[in-house]
């Protein structure tokens, strides 16, 4: 393999859309192309380079969906992602300093395995992506270039996004998690006695977290496979799921079905199927590319199902990438993608379309639309930071499913506001507490209570708006979500926050810094502070209740929360708008 870009085999390349220009090449040379509307179609029958390339202009960040913290311009010789239905997607967005895109594409088919090259060439001082891609037919979808990389995701996703269906009732419900609270030290009295606290806090789903299984114990995975309640800590778990349940919550179970421990009775006769160490200690990975490992992972879901419980939290489905691109001995399906969609499809069957399945990052792309409800971030503990940029990067290309946050910790020796910066952190998607509620001091309990208040009464801005976090290089200092005349505006670095109170009648802002004001640059004729709030939910009396348009400092106190009312845009304006939400 070439070093860089610039010393693969040249190719003459077409002016596609806006500046973006391209070459499709097959073994035998190149291939044809059409663009019908923003969708590049190809049809070749053999394998596909497919070669973009932008003037770098005034590029400051390349955005996938697998880029974690890499998000701003990489060389070309470092950029390289695996790419498959379990590990991100062949989709990314290139923008300049002032958040404009300058290349923005997702591709149809996000199942089969692809290879995703992308940075700056330094010989031709552009920006290059190269995808190599199985047998076309392939179709990518384009977006032109907008002000904005949420702009420009909006309509892919929307591309994409056509005939998904909704997440199964209760994806949208905050959710008490076991694991940081508890870790493995799980027991039915113990989880019990949280739940009832969950419930009444304002929780509407419990998952019940590694711990729960035999050998689930010492932070590894070598005794995983057989899935079976440990006795010990769950002496009747139909029972306790019940109990749990009575309380109003849903209950989902944690597991991990394509790891194998040596300490599993099942290991001898699975062992044959899983060839490779996973990534994590103690265990093997399942292949999925065998029928055999199929019908077992489909089998096991089904029997947990039949312990009364609401769904899953299925975890590790990342761990199959060390098959990919490797020969598939005893395979029937060889593409790792395409046997993961098949396998997925045939749990999903097998569960009830009721049945709640949580994904966790990096196997949350548009190819999960109708298979996952719960789209989590990846593990974040006490991380507000990561948990915001996570739960945005996923929410750009959710194309189906309900968006959540990692479970959230803290220490509960510190203030309320510390702990209610790690709910702020979340805010824009489903929260996850995973405290240990009854530990928790006064002051800590009541702020818990009063964020998922604030949420549940925010849900439908927060998870339905039109959301605009600016450049995700700079890791979204201010989110803005927007639906009709209501507003929220989550601040988490000191900047200037622009306040249209001509576009809005309520307006939330939440103070995320761990300054004690916000300075707001207000516009149109002005608003009313209706009502402030502290870290803890306590009302306080607002210092100035008036805010003109131009430069405002308001005293609002480090995690928390002021709500403005202001005149906002004709009657017949907002009723326009949210007519047309109602039909999107």
């Amino acid at each position: 393999m070439s070093v860089t870009t610039a010393g693969l085999a040249p190719a003459p390349t077409e002016h596609l859309l806006d500046d973006v220009r391209l070459a499709v090449l097959t073994r035998g040379g190149t291939a044809d192309w059409r663009l019908h509307g923003d969708v590049l179609e190809i049809g070749a029958h053999e394998e596909l380079e497919i070669r973009l390339s932008v003037p770098l202009g005034d590029a400051v960040g390349f955005w996938h969906p697998a880029c974690d913290w890499q998000r701003t311009l990489v060389a070309d010789w470092a950029g390289y992602q695996r790419i498959s239905l379990v590990h991100g997607a062949a989709a990314g967005c290139l923008y300049d300093s002032r958040g404009r895109t300058l290349l923005a594409f997702a591709a149809e088919d996000a199942v089969p395995e692809v290879s995703m090259r992308f940075g700056v060439s330094e010989e031709s001082k552009t920006f290059v992506v190269h995808l190599s891609v199985p047998a076309g037919p392939y179709r990518i979808h384009f977006a032109r270039s907008a002000p904005t990389v949420a702009t420009a995701m909006r309509a892919l996703r929307r591309a994409l996004g056509e005939g998904a269906t909704e997440p199964a009732e209760g994806a949208r419900e905050p959710v008490y998690s076991t694991w940081y609270g508890f870790t493995q030290d799980v027991s039915a009295e113990g989880v019990e006695e949280e739940a009832a606290l969950a419930a009444a806090a304002g929780c509407g789903v419990l998952i019940l977290d590694d711990g729960w299984q035999e050998f689930g114990n010492g932070r590894g995975y070598g005794g995983v496979g057989d899935w079976v309640p440990d006795s010990q800590k769950f002496p009747d778990f139909a029972e306790h799921v019940a109990r749990v349940r009575a309380l109003g919550l849903r209950y989902l179970v944690w597991v991990a079905p394509l790891l194998l421990g040596p300490g599993a009775a099942c290991f001898d006769e699975l062992e044959p199927h899983a060839p490779a160490s996973a990534g994590v200690p103690g265990a093997r990975v399942l292949d999925p590319r065998r029928p055999e490992v199929r019908r077992h992972v489909v089998a096991l879901c089904a029997r947990l199902m039949e312990l009364g419980i609401d769904g899953l939290k299925i975890d590790f489905l990342d761990q199959a990438m060390v098959y990919a691109g490797r020969p598939a001995h005893g395979a029937d399906i060889h593409d790792l993608g395409t046997a993961m969609r098949v396998l997925l499809a045939e749990v999903r069957q097998a569960v009830g379309e009721r049945a709640l399945l949580e994904f966790r990052q990096p196997y949350v792309g548009p190819g999960m639309a109708g298979l996952a409800d719960l789209l989590r971030a990846d593990d974040c503990p006490a991380d507000a930071t990561a948990n915001r940029v996570r739960t945005i990067d996923i929410a750009l290309l959710a194309v189906a499913g309900t968006v959540h946050g990692d479970m959230l910790m803290w220490d509960p020796r510190a203030g309320a506001h510390s702990a209610a910066r790690q709910l702020i952190g979340s805010l824009h998607a489903v929260p996850q507490i995973s405290a240990r509620l009854a530990g928790l001091p006064e002051e800590q309990r009541r702020m818990v209570a009063f964020w998922l208040g604030e949420w549940r009464r925010l849900r439908h801005v927060l998870l339905d708006g039109e959301v605009e976090p600016g450049r995700p290089d700079e890791l979204y200092p201010v989110v803005k979500a927007a639906r009709g005349d209501e507003c929220v505006i989550t601040v988490s670095a000191e900047r200037v926050v622009p306040v249209d109170s001509a576009a809005y009648r309520s307006i939330t802002l939440v103070n995320g810094t761990g300054a004690g004001r916000l300075v707001l640059e207000v516009s149109g004729p002005g608003a009313d502070v209706a009502r402030l709030h502290g870290a803890d939910g306590s009302r306080i009396e607002p210092v100035v209740r008036r805010l003109e348009a131009g430069l405002v400092s308001l005293a609002v106190p480090a995690s928390g929360l002021v709500v403005l009312d202001a005149p906002g845009p004709p009657v017949s304006s907002v009723s326009g708008v949210a007519g047309l939400e109602e039909e999107r």
